[in-house]
């Protein structure tokens, strides 16, 4: 659309520019983990799928904590000390209690940001409490080739 003002010619943009959302470019479909499960669980869920880590929820859905491959590696320690070859420490024993969320809303340019302040590979994402996805570092890094042709 082009408007004049006192013999200017102003060409405004047809639609508003749409932010780029972190619900955009999460993943939906998790693995999730109980607090009772054993690392042994773990570890062989994330080499199955190919993640290095995941959500803790407990029985009713509730975000209770996160799990992760270095969690993991503090067990794998520990069964070298004590000659030990399975790793049965519960999930709730080595994971992240203390987790940092997002909001499905955010602009993924806070979200990097986030990644930056924090220096952690994944954050859950929570709608009114509730666990509605994750998006991880390289969710992030994966959006903006395809976002390089758009107006930010």
């Amino acid at each position: 659309m082009v408007k004049s003002f006192q013999g200017v010619r102003v060409v405004e943009p047809k639609s508003k520019v749409q932010p780029i959302l972190v619900k955009d470019h999460m993943s939906t479909k998790l693995v999730t983990f109980r607090p009772s499960q054993t690392i042994d669980q773990v570890m062989e869920e994330l080499t199955k799928r190919k993640i290095s880590g995941a959500p803790v929820v407990d029985e009713s859905g509730a975000l209770v904590g996160i799990i992760s491959e270095v969690d993991c590696l503090k067990e794998i320690i520990k069964g070298k000390y004590t000659n030990t070859v399975r790793f049965p420490a519960r999930v709730e024993e080595l994971m992240t209690k203390d987790v940092i969320t997002l909001s499905p809303d955010i602009s993924l340019f806070d979200a990097a940001q986030k990644f930056l302040d924090y220096q952690i590979r994944r954050f859950p994402v929570l709608k009114e409490g509730r666990l509605v996805g994750q998006i991880s570092l390289s969710d992030v890094i994966r959006a903006f080739p395809s976002l390089k042709h758009t107006t930010w």
